[in-house]
């Protein structure tokens, strides 16, 4: 985990959907992703799926894919072992990631295959709010525009991959001027359903609480859920709590000089002084 971002491998996906409710019988009808390295493009892969069931008339206003064009598709137990061997050792990554993840867990699932549980996925949805914080909208099309993306959105799903690549590419240059470049900082930001993120909130827990135990100092490196600042601090910390789904260190902090709470997965790194 301790590799520069350039290092590893990713992959940005995207699906289109017969509705909005996998969990109601949604299916996936459309599933496209480019895998890149170091802002080089490796390959890409894109693929109709025919469903089984019909499209919602919603559904079909948003991606304009009719039932004939899936008539002659693949189902999805013939597209997902070639998708799934296209993702292979990369980071996954989309924008609203819990929804796509969600439909394409829902499919390995009716295949009789394991959910992706054990791999590393970003939701650059997350990325944008942490990067980007105070927006009136956080739309794809809205995003890219307020970076200067000048690509359409067309709401299918090779062309929003490409769209969330050059995304991913702006919001890498975001995070290299913050000095943010090592993969895990960045995973432990902005990744989601892995055991290596419960495994590096952990680890920042345990440190934490040593220097509680200890009674001393601690130096950290935080990015600010408010500014998206990157701060250094001195904090005396006091506890470690959970609300509304994030755990906090709890301390006194030298720079402010009062007591602040600070977000586990918003802390860069951190030592004991």
């Amino acid at each position: 985990m301790h590799k520069n971002i350039d290092e590893v491998e990713f992959t940005i996906f995207d699906t289109e959907t017969t509705g909005l409710e996998p969990e109601t019988g949604d299916r996936i009808i459309e599933i496209a992703a480019i895998r890149f390295k170091a802002g080089r493009q490796i390959s890409d892969f894109h693929a109709l799926v025919n469903p089984g069931r019909p499209v919602s008339e919603a559904a079909f206003a948003v991606n304009g894919i009719t039932q004939e064009m899936l008539k002659g598709a693949r189902s999805i137990e013939e597209v997902l072992p070639g998708f799934l061997s296209f993702i292979k050792d990369s980071c996954l990554c989309s924008y609203n990631a819990p929804f796509d993840l969600g439909f394409l867990n829902n499919e390995l699932k009716i295949c009789g295959r394991p959910a992706l549980d054990d791999m590393e996925v970003v939701d650059m949805l997350k990325m944008a709010r942490r990067l980007l914080p105070g927006l009136e909208r956080y739309a794809l099309m809205s995003v890219a525009g307020v970076l200067g993306v000048q690509s359409r959105q067309e709401h299918r799903a090779f062309s929003d991959v490409k769209m969330t690549l050059e995304v991913f590419h702006k919001f890498k240059k975001i995070l290299a001027q913050k000095g943010i470049s090592n993969f895990r900082v960045f995973f432990h930001l902005f990744g989601i359903n892995s055991r290596a993120l419960d495994d590096l909130n952990n680890q920042k827990i345990a440190q934490i609480q040593e220097a509680i135990d200890l009674g001393v100092r601690l130096k950290i490196k935080y990015l600010s859920v408010s500014g998206a600042q990157v701060t250094e601090r001195e904090v005396v910390p006091k506890e470690i709590k959970q609300e509304n789904r994030h755990i906090y260190l709890v301390g006194h902090c030298c720079l402010r000089n009062e007591e602040r709470n600070f977000r586990i997965d918003g802390i860069l790194h951190l030592e004991i002084i």
